[in-house]
């Protein structure tokens, strides 16, 4: 398992690097590289982890895909608190080297609601509904790497990201909240974006069950 969870680690240190440096560089060089790419930014760097990483931890690099797959029971138990663990370490890191490199940017592309905290939540909520709703149903295992797979998913992080960014920072990720949050100090609303996804992911996985019983592959 050290293999997988120094992917996941790698993975996730990438996704954060990239997605959230996008945020801190276009904060500090004039908003050069806009909202929308700063969303393509988070799908690209999603849909080339998974064609790196997926065939050898599935390339998670989210607590949401983890608990996901575990609820479906698609994923060992005794895997999750690690995997969990290495998806951490890689997202603080990747805010202490972007704070690092950008020690006068306040909050290294934390997620913090433009509006109401219950706004964002349900937000949250539902943003990894839809993420989750792709993942589980475009994947027949925990650890499959496929061509479109990663096309489809980076493509959803993507959209969400392009339409929601803006009012409540489309995290769908647990670990991409946290490790801006931890390195920069900027808490006050972490507990939305640490609570709402688990949240979103078990909705998946019971909407999932519901239109794909176990063992029925019938229309």
């Amino acid at each position: 398992m050290r293999r997988q969870l120094l992917a996941e680690t790698i993975g996730t240190f990438c996704l954060v690097f990239a997605g959230t440096g996008a945020i801190v560089i276009n904060d500090l060089q004039g908003h050069a590289i806009t909202h929308a790419g700063i969303a393509i930014t988070f799908g690209l760097i999603v849909m080339t982890m998974i064609y790196s990483i997926g065939d050898i931890s599935g390339a998670h690099i989210n607590p949401s895909a983890t608990l996901g797959f575990w609820a479906a029971g698609r994923f060992p138990g005794n895997r999750v608190i690690p995997y969990l663990a290495a998806q951490a370490l890689g997202a603080v890191t990747a805010s202490v080297t972007l704070h690092f490199l950008f020690p006068e940017h306040g909050t290294l592309g934390a997620t913090q609601p433009a509006g109401s905290a219950s706004q964002s939540f349900i937000l949250e909520v539902l943003l990894t509904f839809m993420l989750l709703f792709l993942v589980l149903n475009i994947t027949t295992g925990a650890e499959q790497k496929g061509w479109f797979a990663g096309m489809a998913i980076g493509g959803m992080v993507a959209l969400e990201a392009m339409f929601a960014g803006p009012v409540c920072g489309a995290s769908m990720n647990p670990v991409r909240s946290l490790g801006p949050a931890l390195v920069s100090g900027h808490m006050s609303s972490l507990w939305i974006y640490l609570t709402a996804p688990p949240l979103g992911t078990l909705l998946a996985v019971v909407v999932q069950r519901v239109l794909r019983p176990a063992g029925s592959d019938e229309l």
